[in-house]
C-alpha cells in the first residue's frame, strides 16, 4: 500500500477538495439561475428572480461590464454571467491543484512523476 495513503494530510486534503468543488457547484448553481432569468426575462421585481439577482449581483459584479449586454424584447443575454462562471470553475480548479502540491508523497513516487514529466 501506498504510504502516502497513511499520511495525517490526506483527510483534511480530501475534506479541503471536497469544499472548494462544493462552494464551486452552489456558485455556479446560482449563476446559472441568474443566468435562465435573465434569458427568459424574469421580472425583476418577483420574489424569487430578486432574491437569484440580489444574492448573485456581489458573485457576477466583477464581471459585468466585460461584455455588451444583449437584449431582445425583455430578454437578455447576460455572457457576462457565463464568463464569471467559467473563471470561478478555474480558479477552483487551481485551489485544488495547489492543494494537491501540499500532498506528501514518497521518494519512489516522486521520482516517478519527475521521470513522467521530464519524458514529456
Amino acid at each position: 500500500m501506498d504510504s502516502s495513503y497513511n499520511s495525517p494530510t490526506t483527510k483534511p486534503l480530501y475534506k479541503g477538495v471536497q469544499i472548494v468543488w462544493y462552494l464551486l457547484g452552489v456558485v455556479e448553481f446560482l449563476l446559472a439561475f441568474r443566468f435562465v432569468l435573465k434569458l427568459l426575462g424574469a421580472n425583476p421585481n418577483a420574489g424569487f428572480s430578486s432574491f437569484i439577482y440580489g444574492v448573485t449581483y456581489p458573485i457576477a459584479a466583477p464581471f459585468l461590464s466585460v461584455f455588451n449586454i444583449i437584449q431582445i424584447e425583455g430578454n437578455i443575454l447576460e455572457w457576462t454571467t457565463l464568463l464569471a462562471m467559467l473563471v470561478y470553475f478555474f480558479i477552483a480548479w487551481a485551489i485544488v491543484k495547489l492543494f494537491f502540491m501540499s500532498k506528501i508523497v514518497s521518494i519512489p513516487e516522486a521520482a516517478e512523476k519527475l521521470n513522467n514529466e521530464e519524458s514529456k
